[in-house]
C-alpha cells in the first residue's frame, strides 16, 4: 500500500471511528447497576437480574433506540421521549426509564430511614409503618402488571400512584421518589406468583438514602 493510498485508508478509519462515537452517543445505553448482580440475592436472585435486567430491560432499550431513529425523538433525552410521546416509542422510553429508576433504588446494604423523609411520611400517611401498609396494599391491589409510585406533588405533598402498564408519573407533572415493579417478570423466578412475598423483600432493599436525596 503506497503512501497516498495508506493516508486516505488511516483518514477514513478516523471519520468511520467518529461516525460510530456520535451515533453511540445519540443511543440510549444500558443503566449500570449500582451493585453487582448477586449481590440483592437471596431476596433477589442472580438469576432474576439475568432476565429482568440483562433481557427485559435490554429489550427495552433496543427497541426504543431502532423506533425513535429518525423521528423527532431521535436526539431528546429520555425524560423528555417520557413526557412527550405515546403509543410504542412511550411504552419503550417508560419501561426503560422505570425499570432504571426501579434498579437504582436498591441496594444491599440498606441504610436506615432519614429523619427528614421519615418526617414527611409521617405527616402525609400518619406514620412511616401506615406509609408501608398502604404502598404494600396499592402493590398487591393492582390488577395485572405495573407500577406502584411514591411521588412528590406540585403541592410539596405525599403520595401514591398505581400505574398499570408503563404507567410513569413524570406524564402528569410529578416527582417520583420510589417504585416498585409488580409485571410479573420482577418476581416470579424467585417468588412464583406469590407477589406479597416479593413485596417484602422489597422493603428490605430500598435505598432510603437515595429515595431522601429524591426530595431535593
Amino acid at each position: 500500500m503506497n503512501t497516498r493510498i495508506k493516508n486516505l485508508y488511516n483518514q477514513e478509519q478516523e471519520t468511520d471511528k467518529l461516525t460510530n462515537l456520535k451515533r453511540n452517543d445519540m443511543m440510549h445505553q444500558m443503566p449500570k447497576l449500582p451493585y453487582e448482580m448477586e449481590a440483592l440475592a437471596p431476596l433477589m436472585s442472580k438469576e432474576t437480574f439475568d432476565f429482568h435486567y440483562g433481557k427485559h430491560l435490554q429489550t427495552y432499550v433496543n427497541n426504543l433506540n431502532k423506533l425513535i431513529a429518525g423521528t423527532p425523538y431521535e436526539n431528546l433525552e429520555l425524560e423528555q421521549i417520557v413526557c412527550q410521546a405515546d403509543g410504542g416509542i412511550y411504552n419503550n422510553a417508560a419501561q426503560t426509564w422505570n425499570h432504571t429508576f426501579f434498579f437504582q433504588l436498591l441496594t444491599p446494604e440498606q441504610p436506615s430511614l432519614p429523619d427528614d423523609l421519615a418526617g414527611l411520611l409521617t405527616r402525609d400517611f400518619g406514620s412511616v409503618d401506615q406509609f408501608k401498609e398502604d404502598f404494600t396494599k396499592a402493590a398487591l391491589g393492582l390488577f395485572g402488571s405495573g407500577w406502584v409510585w411514591l411521588v412528590l406533588g406540585k403541592d410539596g405533598k405525599l403520595s401514591l400512584l398505581p400505574t398499570p402498564n408503563a404507567g410513569n408519573p413524570l406524564k402528569d407533572g410529578l416527582k417520583p421518589l420510589l417504585v416498585i415493579d409488580v409485571w410479573e417478570h420482577a418476581y416470579y423466578i424467585d417468588y412464583r406468583n406469590n407477589r406479597a412475598a416479593f413485596i417484602e423483600a422489597f422493603w428490605k432493599l430500598v435505598n432510603w438514602e437515595k429515595v431522601a436525596d429524591l426530595l431535593g
